[in-house]
This record gives C-alpha cells, sequence and structure tokens, in this order.
C-alpha cells in the first residue's frame, strides 16, 4: 500500500504536527511494519513498532526523498529497532508470567487456531534457517513487506544486484530444503 501523488503534501502536514498526516503514515505502514517485526521474531513487536513511529516522529527532518525513499528509510528504522530490542532482551533475565496470565487466549483465538497458528509460523521459521541471516533478511523484506530490490537496497546498505543475488540464493536454499524434506517423508 501506498500514500500515492498526496505523499508530498502528507509529509509536509506530518512535519508541522498535522494529525490526520500521521494517521495516514501510520495506516498506510504500521501492518507492514508488524509484519516484518514478527518475522524478525521480536518478542514483543507492538511494542517495537510504538518505538519505530517515535524515532521517526523524532527524525522527520532529517529525512529527505520520494515516498520510495521513506518507505525504505522506515524499515531501516524498523530493522534497527528491532536489533536494538533483540539486544535489550538478551541483555535481561527471565520473565515469569503469572497462571492467570496463561489462561488468558490473545485475539479472541480458540485453542485449536492458536495452536495451528503456532505450527504454521514454526513451519515457516524451520524453513527459514536454511537460509543465512543475510538471505533471511532479504526475504523478509522482499515477501512479508514487499520492498522492492531498490528499498531493500536501502534498508540493508547493499547494492541492487547484491540483494538479488541473497534473495535467488535465498529462494534456491528454501527449494532445496523443502525437497530434501519431502524426499525423506
Amino acid at each position: 500500500m501506498t500514500i500515492g501523488p498526496n505523499f508530498e503534501s502528507v509529509l509536509q502536514a506530518a512535519r508541522v504536527g498535522a494529525d490526520w498526516a500521521w494517521s495516514a503514515i501510520y495506516r498506510d505502514l504500521s501492518p507492514s511494519v508488524l509484519r516484518y517485526l514478527h518475522a524478525r521474531g521480536a518478542k514483543d513487536p507492538e511494542d517495537v513498532l510504538g518505538e519505530v513511529f517515535v524515532s521517526i516522529v523524532r527524525s522527520l527532518d532529517t529525512f529527505a526523498g520520494g515516498e520510495s525513499e521513506f518507505r525504505a528509510w522506515v524499515f531501516r528504522c524498523a530493522r534497527n529497532a528491532a536489533i536494538d530490542a533483540s539486544r535489550r532482551e538478551s541483555r535481561r533475565s527471565l520473565d515469569y508470567v503469572a497462571d492467570d496470565e496463561l489462561r488468558e487466549r490473545p485475539g479472541g483465538l480458540s485453542a485449536e487456531e492458536d495452536v495451528l497458528r503456532n505450527l504454521a509460523v514454526d513451519r515457516v521459521l524451520t524453513l527459514l534457517a536454511a537460509v543465512s541471516e543475510q538471505q533471511r533478511e532479504v526475504i523478509r523484506l522482499r515477501v512479508l513487506v514487499g520492498l522492492t530490490i531498490e528499498e531493500t537496497a536501502q534498508v540493508l546498505g547493499r547494492s541492487c544486484g547484491s540483494v538479488k543475488s541473497l534473495q535467488v540464493r535465498g529462494f534456491a536454499a528454501l527449494r532445496r530444503e523443502i525437497a530434501r524434506e519431502a524426499v525423506s517423508k
């Protein structure tokens, strides 16, 4: 999804603090940023999403470019926030959860739906484990988020050729893993 031809006016309005402009930016980008954060395995993706948008608000004046560059910039902020959250989490001790909290089912899912969703997520994560971290990152940004080769290159600070190569090698590794599993069953 994109803001489209109104991007410049939305960006200028956001720079002066117009609520409607921030709402438009959030509505446009938050679903794909949240998917990306989930795919990166963020422990609390909604919390990291909030950090991403706080970062965007604070540094919007430093941004220059069009809508495509803006999307890449936002996902670079998301990537950095996810890395920071992961580092913080690795230094944190274990959090214990009260029994009452464990009994609650978020999102109204039944136990069966929750199990099926977790199995699907586990399957995807298992398959992605067969590729390198760089290939995983490219696949997340290209497939889950829908960024272009150029936008992905901007987010990762790589050349377009490097992104294309990582994508091709990543998909080839996934195909080999799926074929290997099919043969062994």
